[in-house]
């Protein structure tokens, strides 16, 4: 069978304030139609700038030096934007990895899904909606001959992720690139996502380029994988062979399970709770979203919220930041009821409780340079300036291990996404908190550098006795750094206790289900669990 794509000696340069560097030297890649091929590596390997030249474009401040991106007898690096706009969307469909900064937040769902099959004259706009809600159903998502009329602030993350992995296939694409399409998703909805995303490029014998930093999930997906270290192929090989042998260290380092645990704990009682969530019952409108909901959180230590996406894990962190004021219920900081919303509390209540956003991209401001991002609570909350702002931005790049002098005038579009959510928790960070959500602050970072960024977070607790709220569907993560779980189901709290209690049976059943649902370095897995749970 021919090549579909053909990708030769291709090199991409960045611009820095010195000149130009290579961010992508000299990768080879073949793809052919029906065939899935994995791409991984550590945060700013070229993963997803391999993935973008596969589609002819390069980010802002890129080039193409030299090399070839061949597509079904198209050169793209030479093509003229003419001949790439009837590809791209057409031919060539792309999933993004922030799905919140991929939608027009003025346009209904259906319209964007609408937009490409009809502009490229594939179908009509009737058409388009019939085959849109017959997608959204293949996704899992709710209502799906409703949703589309939703704006892409009123789903949650998870579901605007399965959302724009429909309106790429809207014209049924020959090549999709998807670039870390779960991140957003919870274990339980990823396992029905990963299934159709399959499914789907069987079914219209298209290939794919699936970009992932998690390792059980591009297991489930890939014919081959490639592995990417600082824009270099370590090496190429069919997915049971790389998975029963790497060859290289590097790969079987990612290889790893994460093995991180937190800083043991002094024995004895719990300490006395800095946060209490008291029956609280919030919603947007007439839609209640949570329903008595209540926890606490000890001082200086780590409570982990997981379930599904839409449980109302990051309303919670909504309530408790004063982003929206509850119905029923309360807050409780220190002993003290906090005000329901955040412009009735004082400025250093504001700077003791911080937030790590789940959307790195749309959390920074595109236009301020890294100095700014960090600087402004710096300003803000401890009035510092001149040298000694500067100086405190340059220990909080280091924290977060970014060389100062390489990122501090960079803007966030000239980040990976891992780098951007780093540059998120060193702004946090800045504001010298006492209490942190986190919410989902690992899941667009590859497994090293999670690790690294759970190893921070867990030196800063120890030393400056932080408490973290740390929101999350990575199972794995829970395991690492969590002392105390919540369960949550529909808005309401299913199961909470001591780690080590709810990850030993029996469970509550939905977290049973949770459990089950985390993917495992097993080609096979997937269709096992599908075949098991579908014959239940």
């Amino acid at each position: 069978m021919e090549n579909l794509l053909t990708i030769r000696d291709l090199h991409i340069e960045a611009r820095s304030d010195t000149g130009w560097s290579e961010i992508v030297k000299g990768v080879d890649l073949t793809l052919k139609r029906g065939e899935i091929l994995g791409l991984i590596g550590e945060s700013g390997a070229g993963k997803s700038t391999l993935g973008l030249a596969a589609m002819g474009y390069v980010k802002p401040g890129c080039r193409i030096s030299s090399g070839s991106v061949n597509f079904d007898g198209h050169e793209l690096v030479e093509a003229g934007k003419s001949q790439l706009r009837r590809l791209r969307g057409r031919r060539i469909a792309y999933v993004a990895q922030s799905s919140a900064a991929a939608f027009n937040p003025a346009w209904r769902l259906i319209d964007q899904y609408c937009e490409g099959p009809t502009q490229h004259e594939l179908m009509s706009r009737r058409q388009a909606a019939a085959e849109a809600e017959q997608l959204y159903r293949d996704m899992r998502l709710p209502e799906p001959e409703r949703i589309g009329l939703r704006f892409p602030h009123q789903v949650s993350g998870g579901q605007l992720q399965r959302a724009m992995t429909a309106m790429a296939l809207a014209c049924h694409p020959d090549l999709i690139v998807f670039d870390e399409p779960t991140t957003a998703l919870d274990v339980t909805t990823q396992i029905e996502v990963l299934a159709s995303i399959r499914d789907v490029v069987r079914k219209y014998n298209a290939a794919a380029i699936y970009i992932t930093h998690d390792l059980a999930v591009v297991a489930q997906m890939a014919d081959r994988i490639k592995v990417l270290l600082k824009g270099k192929e370590v090496e190429d090989a069919p997915t049971p062979e790389m998975l029963a042998a790497p060859r290289e260290d590097y790969t079987r380092s990612l290889w790893a399970v994460r093995a991180f645990r937190p800083t043991p704990r002094p024995p004895g009682p719990a300490p006395q709770p800095i946060m209490q969530v008291e029956n609280i019952t919030a919603g947007y409108g007439s839609h209640v979203v949570l329903d008595n909901v209540s926890f606490s959180v000890p001082r200086g230590r780590t409570v982990a919220v997981v379930g599904e996406s839409g449980s109302g894990k990051s309303t919670t962190a909504r309530v408790i930041m004063g982003l929206l004021a509850p119905t029923q219920g309360r807050v409780q900081f220190e002993g003290a009821e906090l005000p329901d919303t955040g412009r009735k509390r004082p400025r250093d209540l504001q700077r003791r409780l911080q937030m790590i956003h789940q959307m790195a991209d749309t959390a920074l401001n595109p236009r301020h340079r890294i100095r700014d991002v960090i600087g402004r609570p710096l300003e803000f909350f401890l009035g510092l300036r001149g040298a000694k702002k500067e100086q405190r931005i340059r220990e909080l790049l280091d924290q977060i291990e970014l060389e100062p002098d390489r990122f501090i005038d960079r803007l966030p579009g000239e980040l990976s996404g891992g780098q951007k959510q780093r540059i998120c928790i060193a702004r946090a960070l800045a504001a010298q908190p006492e209490f942190i959500i986190c919410d989902e602050v690992t899941s667009a970072l590859d497994q090293l550098v999670a690790e690294g960024i759970l190893r921070l977070l867990d030196r800063l607790q120890s030393e400056l006795n932080l408490s973290y709220l740390f929101i999350t569907h990575d199972l794995a993560t829970v395991r690492s750094i969590a002392d105390e779980v919540v369960v949550m189901q529909n808005g309401q709290v299913v199961e909470q206790g001591p780690k080590d209690e709810m990850f030993t049976p029996p469970h509550h059943p939905y977290t049973d289900k949770l459990l089950s649902s985390v993917p495992e370095m097993d080609p096979n897995w997937l269709t096992r669990l599908l075949a098991e749970r579908r014959s239940v």
